[in-house]
C-alpha cells in the first residue's frame, strides 16, 4: 500500500471538461449528491475544489454555499451564486466547529496530503455535521487501464485512486460514522468513449458487481461523544469513631 503523503504534487483538474466524459460523470454524480444532501441542515455548506464547485444543489436546505478553490483554478471557477473563496484545502480558513457540511468531489484523488485535508474537515465541521467524499475506485476498469502503457488522459494517470475501504478507515479514526456508500459509473473513464456511458451493461454491473464501479460516493457524519462525570462507587471511611456515652460514663466512675 502506497503512503498517503507524497512529495510529488499531482496534476489538478480545473473543470470536469479536462476529464474523459467529464460532463457525463458530473451529471451522474450531481443527481447522487443531490439526493444525499437532502439530509443536511444548518447554515454553511463548503464545496472544496473546482470539481465540487460545478455540482449544483438547488434543493439543499443549506443556502449559504462556499466554494473553496486554489489560485490556479480561479479563472476556471464556475459562475454561480456560491461564495468563492481562494484558499488551500490543506489549511481551510474557517473557525473550529463552524461548517455544517462538506463536499469533496475527487479532492483527495488529486491531493498531495489527503490526511491533512480530512483533519481540516474534522476540525472545522460541527458535531453531527456531514461530509460527502467522491473518489475513483482503483479496482475499476479506470483504475486498471491507467496501469497499462496506453495513451490516456494525463490527469487520470496522475490521480491517486484510493480505495473506499481506506477512506472509510481514515474517517473512522477521526470519529466519523459512515452513513451510506454508493457506487457509480461501471466503465472506464480513462477512455474517451463516444457512446452513452449509461448503458444496459453498466446497469447490470451496478446491480451484481458493485466492486468494479469507477466512482464511489461516501456520506459520513461527525460523531462527538460528550464527556460525563463518573461518580466513584466507593465512599471514604472515617479514620476515627466518636467515643460513645456509655464509655465516657464508665471512665468517669473509674476515676472516682
Amino acid at each position: 500500500m502506497k503512503p498517503a503523503l507524497t512529495s510529488k504534487k499531482p496534476l489538478y483538474p480545473a473543470s470536469w471538461d479536462e476529464l474523459p466524459v467529464g460532463q457525463g460523470v458530473r451529471q451522474l454524480l450531481q443527481d447522487c449528491v443531490l439526493e444525499s444532501s437532502r439530509r443536511f441542515f444548518g447554515y454553511h455548506l463548503v464545496k472544496v475544489g473546482c470539481l465540487s464547485g460545478e455540482i449544483t444543489l438547488p434543493t439543499c436546505t443549506i443556502k449559504h454555499i462556499i466554494n473553496v478553490v486554489n489560485s490556479k483554478c480561479i479563472s476556471e471557477a464556475p459562475s454561480s451564486t456560491d461564495s468563492l473563496l481562494v484558499a488551500d484545502a490543506h489549511k481551510l480558513p474557517f473557525l473550529e466547529n463552524s461548517v455544517d457540511a462538506y463536499l469533496l468531489a475527487h479532492e483527495l484523488d488529486f491531493s498531495r496530503d489527503p490526511h491533512q485535508i480530512l483533519r481540516e474537515v474534522d476540525r472545522t465541521l460541527i458535531a453531527n455535521g456531514h461530509v460527502i467524499i467522491v473518489g475513483f475506485n482503483p479496482f475499476s476498469p479506470a483504475g486498471l487501464f491507467r496501469l497499462l502503457p496506453l495513451k490516456s488522459n494525463k490527469l487520470m494517470r496522475d490521480a491517486r485512486f484510493f480505495t473506499s475501504v481506506r477512506i472509510k478507515d481514515w474517517l473512522h479514526l477521526l470519529g466519523f460514522e459512515i452513513i451510506e456508500q454508493k457506487q457509480l459509473l461501471f466503465s472506464s473513464v480513462l477512455l474517451n468513449r463516444k457512446h452513452k456511458i449509461f448503458s444496459k451493461l453498466e446497469r447490470l454491473f451496478c446491480r451484481y458487481l458493485p466492486i468494479f464501479s469507477s466512482v464511489y460516493v461516501i456520506v459520513a457524519k461527525k460523531r462527538v461523544i460528550p464527556l460525563s462525570l463518573i461518580k466513584p462507587k466507593w465512599k471514604a471511611s472515617p479514620k476515627f469513631s466518636p467515643v460513645s456515652a456509655s464509655m465516657r460514663s464508665s471512665m468517669r466512675n473509674n476515676s472516682q
